[in-house]
């Protein structure tokens, strides 16, 4: 891998004096839509806000210097949230910092080794079944705080809003689900009214102002800083490394998967080019290194602020910077009017945000596909919900590399053919068989079953066709080395036709070529293969 090659260069910046307008113009867009979700993300986290708004900011501006996208916004995201919530509960706010920068690193490691391209093996239902199962987390996340309850901790997001809706007094939530049905009325609302209306920003305003002017008893955001704090290096120990490891990896998988998805969706829909998936791994891990120095969460890129990036007429890198320093400057000029934020407002925005991540489209095309997609699909996005998100995505591949598996040994066959041309006498004693598909472990055994069982007493030859078989790997080459072994000690000769040249230095290394009566039985032609067949049933006769 050539380091190079992933460090900024002149060219990021090279569209900067055509398109700096519109740059500015949606980074300041972008920054006005990711200010509630910051704080919103940072809450759900169990960090609180202030480390969203700083993960935003700092992680925001790295990832957009050293990432692979030029359209790519990055900071504190709802499945992010999901993954780190049930750490910090079991590990203690203090361990944020480590297992942020032990994350970072480990996604840099990747880049560096030349991943990123292994986001393209994850399936289709597999990614919606996440994306749907994560949804679901935020929903139930938020009802706690939508019903003016404290949120309960250690508890998985199911269990916890199960609990809040079995103890909720009417009385005492009245005045936080006044403030949820404002704030969803606004942000489904405004948007039809006109599409630039930064809906989540001025549905949160109005909530705060009403929650003022009305002196409703709702909790708030609280205190926040400032300023940024200076960045500091995380205690650590062995036994700290050791007990957060398995936490830093799950989070970093999340972060890659995440980022690297997100990354994609932007190259579609935008016009500035394709993106570096290996530089966008190390632009993300330095991101979250920066944000865990400074007090902040992991991050990943974030696909509905990408979104609105793009669809603002961003064009280069100078959008996410701008919208960074945006953050940056509610940081040091409105730290104050933040903190008086109803914490219900920012419940209401993840509730709205989360349900419209799910297409019901898309969940309709993938549960009408085929049986398989849509097991699996389900699968993934149960387990999500019910056990732990990085579980889903393994589980998820699994469930759909064995229908995929499953599907290919279906099409794989053995069928018995007539010799072309007029008859000769003896043809009764040749068996000549097509492999077709694929020959692997998953359908090596049906296949021996299907030649064993073709053969007669009287039969001398068998010929195999291989010129359709399409994928052939070790177990099913041993397979076929074992087949021709039980057939020449029988006295059946073999004779293999068209081996394909991908295939010939397998057959040869596992012994099937070896296990040939004679080199000569190995050919190209069917008519050859027919006609040395031939002669050797008239030899037998003679």
């Amino acid at each position: 891998m050539n380091i190079a090659s992933l460090m900024p260069r002149r060219a990021d910046y090279a569209e900067v004096p055509r398109s700096w307008r519109r740059d500015v113009l949606a980074g300041v867009t972008v920054g006005v839509v990711a200010l509630p979700l910051a704080l919103a993300f940072g809450i759900s986290s169990g960090t609180g806000a202030a480390a969203g708004l700083i993960t935003a900011v700092v992680a925001g501006l790295v990832a957009a210097v050293f990432g692979g996208s030029h359209v790519q916004v990055s900071g504190p995201t709802g499945a992010m949230a999901v993954v780190l919530a049930p750490i910090v509960a079991q590990y203690g706010l203090p361990s944020l910092a480590l297992v942020t920068v032990l994350a970072g690193v480990i996604v840099v490691a990747a880049g560096v080794a030349g991943l990123g391209r292994a986001v393209t093996f994850i399936p289709w239902p597999v990614i919606e079944g996440f994306t749907l199962g994560i949804a679901a987390i935020i929903l139930l996340q938020q009802i706690p705080a939508a019903l003016g309850q404290p949120t309960p901790h250690g508890q998985r997001p199911l269990a916890a809003a199960w609990q809040s809706l079995r103890a909720i007094e009417w009385s005492a939530a009245a005045p936080a689900l006044a403030i949820v049905a404002l704030v969803v009325v606004l942000m489904v609302g405004l948007p039809r009214l006109h599409r630039a209306i930064p809906a989540s920003l001025v549905a949160v305003v109005a909530a705060t102002g009403v929650a003022i002017a009305f002196s409703m008893t709702v909790a708030r955001i609280g205190e926040l800083p400032a300023h940024l704090p200076a960045p500091v290096l995380p205690h650590t120990d062995l036994a700290a490394l050791r007990a957060l490891s398995g936490a830093a990896l799950a989070i970093a998988a999340l972060a890659a998967i995440e980022s690297l998805l997100s990354a994609r969706v932007a190259a579609t829909m935008s016009r500035t080019g394709s993106y570096d998936p290996n530089r966008e791994l190390v632009g993300q891990g330095l991101a979250s290194v920066a944000s865990g120095l400074f007090g902040g969460m992991p991050a990943t890129g974030a696909i509905a602020r990408t979104a609105v990036n793009v669809r603002s007429g961003a064009r280069t890198r100078l959008s996410a910077i701008v919208h960074s320093l945006v953050l940056l400057g509610v940081v040091y000029l409105a730290s104050g009017p933040v903190a008086a934020i109803p914490l219900a407002s920012l419940a209401a925005v993840l509730m709205v945000t989360s349900v419209r991540m799910v297409s019901a489209r898309t969940v309709m095309r993938i549960v009408t596909s085929t049986r398989s997609d849509a097991v699996t699909f389900v699968v993934t996005a149960s387990i999500t919900i019910v056990f732990d998100l990085i579980e889903a995505v393994e589980i998820g591949v699994i469930v759909a590399a064995v229908f995929a598996l499953r599907a290919l040994a279906r099409r794989s066959s053995v069928t018995r053919e007539e010799l072309p041309g007029p008859p000769c006498p003896g043809d009764d004693r040749i068996v000549l068989l097509r492999l077709d598909g694929a020959m692997f472990f998953g359908a090596a055994e049906r296949i021996s079953s299907a030649i064993v069982d073709e053969h007669h007493r009287d039969v001398a030859v068998v010929i195999i066709r291989m010129s359709q078989l399409g994928m052939l790997d070790a177990t099913g080459a041993n397979t076929l080395a074992e087949i021709v072994e039980d057939l020449e000690s029988r006295g059946i000769t073999v004779i293999i036709k068209g081996v394909q040249p991908e295939h010939r230095a397998l057959l040869d290394n596992v012994g099937v070529i070896d296990a040939l009566r004679h080199e000569n039985h190995l050919l190209d032609s069917l008519d050859d293969a027919i006609a040395h067949a031939r002669s050797h049933v008239r030899q037998e006769a003679g």
